[in-house]
């Protein structure tokens, strides 16, 4: 009945101003009758503890899985920057708009564009393009290191809380010829969670800037200046209406640095932390945890405290105002920095047992478990648990130990989980309960958390089958989703000198497959085959009702899910 009244809504789209009062009184009706709170995946892995699990998603199960079939693609039009071009989804499970209820997958692309698509339908629902705005100009140089343009993954506004005491956000910008020109209006009062609160996107292009997006529109208020331009920022976190996201490589001839801004000031005050030395370079940003504490990881550099120098560290921050509060290194930092065996990820942040804790890696291919109370103990040296080698026997700086982000989930038995996506083969030395294939390329690792001695530890539980430089993997109801990207990524080039271009690695690199996995044994449940064109590049998945998205180079967002008759 709903979908009916909708479509006939739609169907004449050049109505008076009383017949548009007439859908938004029939949408309210609507609305009554319909939960409110669906499956959502709002920030890069999910949540700003970057878990990569969707707690709420009903159709995917174990049982299930095999039914799953690819439902649309969509090709955005965007322009590629080196091996850079679309970001995974965020998906809004109800935007309410002047078109009926919309399921919306919102996709940035690197060349400063965001896409808003119809989940429902694969159909292009608004795009926007952003004009560059800086003192600066535009870099034209892409490389894989710095290839300019957008480069962090956007963060939708969370779904306003109910009751007394919830953060007020600030008023998404309303599609009105002023838009352009006016700031937005502070938000008033949400108590009691105004289901047709208009959200927002924000996005931070590629000059700099931070954008705030209407979702049901595309349209976009006055930029705020947030990082200098043409640098290189990973994936933004929002809490408390702060906006959180951490830099590397020093793109731009910019600092590695955490920054932050408060939205609801109206100064919009830009914070940072800088880091001396290493770049911050975990593909999902920085991680938050329960208290608001900003967790990241630092790259290769020299690590000298006394010098505010932490380079190869896990690195806690306090909110908002980005104070160091705490920090752990390797007591092999020296030997990592030495070999290009960056600390490179983004922990994993969850409860265990009345306590926060984190997981960290990097390409040396070990992995730390920490107390987020105290990262390190006293000499900011000691974890809670430092694994043996899990991959990396080699010493590749390229194409060998952990990448990007991990994940974590919890069973229904109350055990708590940690995977991570292993490039290379598994080191000969470590050994898992349940191996699934000789996994000589990649793998996803499956750890659980157990006490040992009174103290937690990771215990190597099973290992996956053979995937070409994994993706974080992403977690629902009991199914493993991991991606195989089919990425070829050797750097340096061993017969002329330097590193290898762009075409070189676009031309090696093969199509990614999607796979489901038993996420207790990381048995194969479905893989996508050969549906798949093209690879993706620092590829991330997302999960919400009933499906599962990712991107490709070719500028190409996939969805796979389980048909449902319009």
């Amino acid at each position: 009945m709903v979908s009916v009244s909708i479509h006939t809504f739609v169907a004449d789209s050049d109505r008076e101003e009383t017949m548009r009062k007439t859908i938004w009184t029939a949408l309210f009706a609507c609305l009554a009758i319909l939960p409110l709170r669906g499956a959502e995946w709002v920030t890069h892995s999910g949540d700003n503890q970057r878990t990569g699990w969707q707690k709420n998603e009903n159709a995917i199960s174990k049982d299930s899985v095999k039914n799953l079939k690819l439902l649309w693609k969509i090709t955005l039009d965007t322009k590629q920057r080196s091996v850079y071009s679309l970001y995974g989804p965020l998906i809004v499970e109800r935007a309410i708009t002047d078109r009926g209820f919309k399921e919306l997958a919102i996709v940035a692309g690197a060349n400063n564009d965001l896409f808003a698509v119809d989940a429902d339908l694969g159909r292009l629902f608004w795009k926007k393009h952003f004009e560059w705005h800086a003192d600066v100009p535009e870099t034209t140089q892409a490389s894989f290191l710095c290839p300019g343009g957008l480069t962090a993954w956007p963060v939708l506004q969370p779904l306003p809380q109910r009751g007394r005491g919830a953060p007020v956000p600030p008023a998404a910008p309303t599609p009105t010829p002023s838009a352009a020109t006016t700031a937005p209006a502070a938000a008033g009062p949400q108590r009691g969670g105004n289901p047709f609160a208009v959200r927002s996107v924000f996005v931070l292009t590629g000059d700099g800037n931070l954008q705030q997006v209407n979702i049901n529109t595309g349209d976009a208020a006055p930029p705020v200046k947030f990082l200098p331009p043409n640098g290189k920022p990973y994936s933004l976190a929002l809490v408390d209406n702060i906006i959180y996201t951490i830099t590397g490589q020093g793109c731009g001839g910019n600092p590695n640095s955490v920054y932050s801004m408060d939205l609801n000031d109206p100064a919009k005050t830009v914070r940072y932390w800088r880091s001396g030395s290493g770049g911050l370079w975990g593909t999902a940003g920085p991680a938050l945890g329960a208290d608001g504490t900003v967790y990241a990881e630092t790259g290769d550099g020299q690590t000298d405290p006394a010098a505010n120098r932490y380079a190869n560290a896990v690195i806690a921050l306090t909110p908002k105002e980005l104070k160091l509060k705490d920090w752990y290194a390797p007591t092999n930092a020296e030997w990592l920095y030495k070999r290009d065996l960056d600390m490179n990820v983004t922990p994993v942040v969850f409860p265990y047992k009345g306590r926060e804790l984190l997981v960290g890696s990097g390409k040396e291919g070990r992995f730390f478990l920490l107390d987020s109370q105290s990262l390190g103990g006293t000499d900011h040296r000691t974890p809670l648990f430092r694994s043996d080698l899990i991959s990396n026997e080699d010493i590749d700086f390229a194409g060998a130990g952990t990448w990007g982000s991990l994940s974590s989930w919890e069973d229904a038995q109350g055990t708590r989980w940690v995977l991570a996506p292993v490039w290379g083969p598994k080191h000969p030395s470590a050994t898992f309960a349940m191996n699934n294939g000789d996994a000589n390329v990649g793998s996803i690792a499956a750890f659980r958390v157990e006490e040992k001695g009174g103290k937690p530890v990771l215990t190597n539980a099973w290992i996956s089958r053979n995937l070409m430089t994994p993706a974080a993997p992403a977690v629902a109801n009991g199914v493993v989703f991991a991606l195989a990207s089919g990425e070829w990524v050797r750097q340096a080039n061993d017969r002329e000198g330097g590193l290898y271009q762009v075409e070189a690695r676009v031309q090696r690199s093969q199509p990614a497959i999607l796979y489901a996995l038993d996420a207790a044994t990381g048995k194969e449940l479905w893989s996508s085959g050969s549906q798949v064109a093209s690879f993706t590049h620092n590829g991330q998945l997302t999960i919400a009702n009933g499906r599962v998205y990712f991107t490709t180079y070719d500028n190409t967002l996939y969805c796979f899910g389980f048909p449902m008759e319009h």
